[in-house]
């Protein structure tokens, strides 16, 4: 049987190195946050330079003494996979990686959407995450282990009507999620997600504005949407020796939401 090594504090992330995507705002940027204040030194990526080096100072004015590196470019540009892992490899090493980044240009039925948008998505929200795995297991996960954090919806594990390209993006994220934590798991690689429902961020401004908010509160047996600090611990904690034993699994937090049996 093999042993596994278990800090003393298994929250605690000091020594560890982590790369989060799309961290410019949102659910991205407090994760990042979550783990600096949990001790990792952080690489945020994002694709326009000026808000991620603000989303970073704002790291840093959050969590005295965090150390945060800016790495903006396009997800989906192999070569900026390459020089974010590249980022964290230079702070330590790269012991977590949190796939955050995602799309959803299309809404409304599947038979009126662009296919070309549609690829978009899922070269996005799919491609680009396993493309950042490829990274991270070649730069030093396949050797020393790590955790991976993908972000991925209800959306995936539900139809909703209104974001179906998107929520079948999500799907093939928790299916890609299950396949590889059974691959990586020799190599102790932990590969887990994480299925919001509604989260208060500019990503769903749309979904909410307006009436539209009353009528999804409806469906959360807690009375509230989420905030990007409840994704955000939920991510620490798989990131974290706390989920030491965690593999494969898609960790829903929604509210309640799933639990009414409509979205």
């Amino acid at each position: 049987m093999t042993e596994t090594t278990v800090h003393p504090n298994p929250s605690d992330l000091t020594g560890k190195s982590a790369l989060v995507t799309g961290a410019s705002r949102g659910i991205g940027l407090a994760i990042a946050t979550e783990l600096a204040r949990r001790g990792a030194a952080v690489v945020i990526t994002g694709r326009k330079p000026e808000p991620l080096e603000e989303a970073a100072a704002g790291i840093r004015t959050a969590v005295a003494g965090a150390t945060v590196t800016a790495c903006p470019g396009n997800t989906g540009d192999e070569t900026h996979r390459g020089e974010a892992v590249a980022a964290a490899v230079a702070q330590g090493g790269i012991h977590i990686l949190v796939n955050n980044t995602g799309i959803n240009p299309v809404f409304g039925p599947l038979m009126d959407a662009d296919l070309g948008a549609v690829r978009k998505i899922f070269d996005t929200n799919v491609v680009a995450a396993l493309g950042f795995v490829q990274e991270a297991f070649h730069a030093g996960m396949r050797d020393s282990g790590g955790a991976v954090v993908n972000l991925a919806s209800v959306a995936g594990i539900r139809s909703s009507g209104v974001i179906a390209a998107y929520g079948a993006s999500k799907a093939a994220l928790i299916r890609l999620t299950s396949e590889l934590a059974w691959e990586l798991g020799p190599n102790q690689i932990r590969v887990n997600a994480i299925a919001p429902a509604i989260v208060r961020t500019k990503f769903a401004t749309d979904l909410i504005a307006g009436e539209n908010e009353a009528r999804a509160l409806k469906g959360y047996p807690l009375g509230r949407l989420g905030e990007p600090e409840d994704i955000a611990r939920a991510a620490a904690f798989l990131a974290s020796d706390e989920a030491s034993w965690i593999t494969g699994e898609t960790l829903t937090v929604d509210g309640g939401a799933l639990s009414t049996g409509s979205m």
